[in-house]
């Protein structure tokens, strides 16, 4: 149950968005036009290894990221959910994702 007082952004598996949502698209979905969208692909590393300003995190993460980065920055219109639009593996890496990543989790929920 979600509290009344939970100021994460909405993650929803499919459907069509609406004028305040935006969309998380594997790579290959077809994006409504019109619509905010950041694209993803399973599989695809986003830092490398190593790298000194941050661990790993996954093209999901990373995508989330620049999502939100986008929309605190005003280059992306402000957005109430985002509308995941993925095959069933790739909607299972936005779950891990949003479960296992600490900055996904803080800003969004399932």
């Amino acid at each position: 149950m979600t509290s009344s007082t939970d100021m994460r952004i909405e993650i929803v598996m499919g459907g069509a968005p609406g004028t305040t949502d935006a969309v998380l698209a594997e790579a290959g979905h077809e994006v409504p036009s019109g619509s905010y969208a950041v694209t993803f692909a399973p599989g695809k590393p986003g830092h490398v290894v190593g790298c000194t300003c941050c661990t790993p995190r996954g093209p999901v993460a990373d995508a989330l990221s620049a999502m939100f980065r986008a929309r605190a920055t005003g280059k992306a219109p402000y957005f109430k959910r985002v509308v995941v639009l993925a095959s069933p593996e790739g909607e299972t890496v936005v779950r891990d994702a949003v479960a296992n990543d600490v900055m996904s989790a803080a800003r969004y929920r399932l």
